[in-house]
């Protein structure tokens, strides 16, 4: 007989993915056992199971959530009364708010997506590509020349997300830049550059 869930089922869950990311950040996917994790959460590892019948299934709920929140926040920002340049600001400010509590999320995405089966990983990557596309859209808003060039718009859009994604290698909270600033910071250089493309750039 299924063990009956519990009132607080759903908060115990996401506490479990919490802790799981902060350990598969610190020790690497591989490296945590399903032992390692009932043992962090205090729990018994029975009871662990009542939760996630294996790495695999709790792996892929954490990025599903974690990217869905990101494509939302994107999605909030995009709000189509503003100009362009504003609502890339926005987006990527969305995106920066969204990393500044889950830095270990973001770093199993970028190291441990690749371990998941392939169609998990295409449902994943679908995510991805929705934010790639509102951002590129926008970018193009702001230079219709970039739009017609599909050989520079992606390299262009994906120049901006690696400002975004690769952030949390340097950035401190209490540095000379707050997240909003550097928001402001990385659409200005990218703005300014995608002024420049005319439809003869290569």
């Amino acid at each position: 007989m299924a063990r009956p869930r519990a009132d607080d089922y759903d908060d115990k869950r996401l506490a479990i993915l919490a802790r799981s990311a902060e350990l598969f950040a610190e020790s690497g996917y591989d490296r945590t056992s399903m032992t390692d994790i009932a043992d962090a959460c205090g729990i018994s590892k029975g009871l662990f199971y009542h939760y996630y019948r294996n790495k695999e299934q709790l792996l892929f709920d954490m990025l599903a959530r974690h990217l869905l929140r990101c494509r939302d926040a994107v999605d909030e920002a995009n709000d189509r009364r503003m100009a362009p340049e504003t609502r890339l600001c926005g987006m990527v400010s969305a995106l920066l708010m969204v990393y500044a509590d889950a830095d270990a999320l973001h770093k199993v995405q970028m190291n441990d997506l690749a371990i998941l089966p392939a169609a998990q990983q295409e449902e994943l990557k679908a995510i991805e590509r929705e934010i790639v596309e509102r951002i590129a859209a926008t970018l193009a808003e702001i230079n219709p020349a970039l739009g017609r060039n599909r050989r520079l718009l992606k390299p262009v859009t994906m120049s901006l997300l690696g400002m975004v994604n690769w952030h949390h290698t340097w950035f401190r909270p209490d540095g000379p830049l707050t997240r909003e600033a550097y928001a402001g910071l990385a659409t200005r250089l990218i703005v300014a550059g995608v002024r420049q493309i005319d439809q003869t750039s290569s």
